[in-house]
């Protein structure tokens, strides 16, 4: 039995901030360090200790993987960062304040840009300041200009099948630290959410949540291990 755990990054300065974040690398609130060290501590405590990481290329989810296997002792366990794993990207509302866009654009619009499945936000205009198209981390990859959750489900779903699970079939103990939306994707294909329910579903930043495998294929109800 293989275990697969997945962690959201810690609290970010800019979730402190209430901004719209998605691609751009912003580093943790010292509450977003301690939530990952917390995490750690539990997997120790409980026993799930694992044995391969995978994370996304922005610092808030790296940083939560490096502190919480330092507290679990496990920080010398192999490691893969992909930007497939990245957050969402918010588009236009990058860096957005959430509060003030919502007075802006009233409440409904500012729900659905967050919360509908497949209605992403405004595009980000080529040369804002938010552009990435010189960060070096994203040469050679095609950045979007925005995303809904359907289209972070296109990118995040092939790269789990392809490169995730064929590790958690060897018998491994994987854990993915990553992101509100990309941990979002993961969840609603594992347990079988549908579109409509999928945009209810909140994940809290730095708290475990535990699915069984039974070779390729979950074998149990996600629990967070707080609670396992």
């Amino acid at each position: 039995m293989s275990k697969l755990i997945l962690v959201r990054h810690g609290q970010s300065q800019w979730n402190l901030e209430n901004r719209f974040t998605g691609w751009w690398d912003v580093d943790l609130t010292e509450k977003g360090v301690a939530e990952a060290t917390a995490a750690g501590v539990l997997m120790r405590d409980k026993g799930v200790l694992p044995t391969y990481a995978f994370t996304s290329l922005q610092t808030r989810a790296i940083k939560t993987l490096h502190l919480a296997l330092e507290a679990a002792g496990r920080l010398w366990i192999p490691e893969v960062k992909d930007w497939r794993l990245n957050e969402r990207h918010y588009g236009g509302l990058t860096g957005l304040d959430k509060a003030e866009t919502a007075a802006r654009h009233g409440d409904d619009q500012v729900k659905i840009w967050r919360r509908s499945f497949d209605i992403p936000p405004p595009v980000l205009e080529t040369g804002s300041e938010f552009d990435l198209a010189a960060d070096p981390r994203y040469a050679g990859i095609a950045i979007p200009s925005t995303e809904s959750l359907k289209l972070t489900i296109e990118r995040v779903l092939p790269y789990w099948e392809s490169e995730i699970l064929p590790v958690l079939t060897r018998g491994e103990t994987v854990i993915i630290a990553a992101h509100g939306n990309s941990l979002r994707a993961l969840v609603k294909h594992l347990s079988g959410i549908s579109d409509a329910d999928i945009t209810d579903l909140e994940i809290p930043t730095g708290q475990p949540i535990i699915y069984d495998f039974d070779g390729g294929e979950v074998a149990g109800e996600r629990t967070y291990l707080k609670d396992a």
